[in-house]
């Protein structure tokens, strides 16, 4: 049974409650340099875990992802050359 998910950029004061996030959805990756972690949560329930989460005393800000809301058919500007010439001419 496959639901719609959403990514959550989650920005940190500190690394040490990582684990507190893994009840509000899976823990994609962490970043310990930058010091975010990307979380993946159902889409009905977006609006509520962002609520949430942003209570929490070690979270500086959440950003939900805009993946869904990009265009991902691409329409090329410049005609292929090679797709032009017919090489069968010469048989």
């Amino acid at each position: 049974m496959l639901t719609n998910r959403t990514g959550l950029a989650i920005w940190l004061h500190s690394l040490k409650y990582i684990k507190q996030l893994r009840k509000f959805g899976n823990i994609h990756y962490v970043s310990k340099r930058m010091k975010y972690a990307i979380l993946y949560c159902d889409t009905s329930q977006k609006e509520r875990i962002i609520e949430k989460i942003e209570k929490l005393h070690f979270v500086k800000k959440v950003e939900p992802s805009h993946k869904a809301y990009i265009k991902t058919e691409y329409q090329n500007a410049m005609p292929d050359k090679a797709k032009e010439y017919d090489y069968k001419i010469g048989l």
